[in-house]
């Protein structure tokens, strides 16, 4: 626990509410993976008679808090949904603004990211995202291919149900025969080489999935914050780790006596 106040000292104070907060996680049980559907910008814009595009641009302070702190705290793995596959639908202004900040974050950022020791993959349908956004995306990739301490994963151009679509695809161009088996499928899904989902956070309320990584939340915790996305900040980050916690897991079987409450 010492070990884990040490990795704070930079952006907590001594008995702020972080701090409490901290004092509670047990570092042996975190999530190993962490995923996150950033969900309010547009509704955090409005209630302040904004444009969209600046609840979007208010988001990027949150995306930096929940990267920082995951890796602080030493989480393997973080997925935020940054773009669905549904998404294209909307203004064309708002779409561009996307591509622009995210361009913009990769290299406002790429220093964050090689501190932390942070590797950084793109997941979803990435090839048909404009040229000059892959541009981006394959450079920050590239240049942090040798990290180790977390794997962040921008879910773009994202749908659950195409991710499995594109996996079967691709194992059927391997020329598959005989059963297919989890293992296999898993091989193939753009989260393949992660640590399973154990942790799902959803922000502003909503309780839907959002067609977001739909085989790993077979098992994940699912914790819903009412904060919108451009207010979500680490005391909220851990908070949800706290919550899951004292969950308890029993992936569809029951506690033996001894350990039952």
């Amino acid at each position: 626990m010492a070990e884990l106040a040490k990795n704070f000292e930079e952006v907590i104070q001594p008995g702020s509410r972080e701090a409490e907060l901290l004092a509670q996680i047990e570092p042996r049980r975190l999530p190993r993976h962490v995923a996150i559907i950033m969900d309010g910008n547009g509704r955090w814009a409005r209630q302040r008679g904004l444009p969209r595009v600046e609840g979007h641009r208010a988001g990027i302070e949150a995306v930096r808090a929940a990267v920082e702190f995951s890796a602080r705290l030493g989480i393997p793995a973080l997925t935020l949904y940054a773009f669905s596959a549904e998404n294209w639908k909307r203004p064309a202004e708002e779409v561009n603004t996307l591509w622009s900040l995210l361009r913009r974050y990769l290299r406002n950022e790429l220093g964050t990211l090689q501190k932390y020791e942070i590797r950084f993959i793109p997941i979803g349908r990435v090839d048909d995202l404009p040229e000059n956004v892959r541009n981006e995306l394959r450079r920050a990739a590239w240049e942090t291919v040798d990290n180790r301490r977390m794997t962040l994963s921008i879910a773009l151009n994202y749908s659950g149900r195409l991710e499995l679509v594109d996996a079967f695809n691709h194992i059927l161009a391997e020329g598959a025969s005989g059963p297919i088996t989890e293992a296999r499928i898993e091989d193939h899904l753009y989260t393949a080489g992660l640590p399973d989902l154990d942790l799902l956070i959803r922000t502003s309320g909503e309780m839907r999935l959002s067609n977001f990584l739909l085989w790993q939340v077979a098992y994940a915790e699912i914790y819903v914050e009412p904060k919108l996305w451009p207010d979500f900040r680490g005391d909220n980050l851990l908070e949800a780790v706290i919550a899951f916690q004292k969950r308890e897991r029993r992936y569809g079987g029951i506690l033996s006596p001894t350990n039952a409450r």
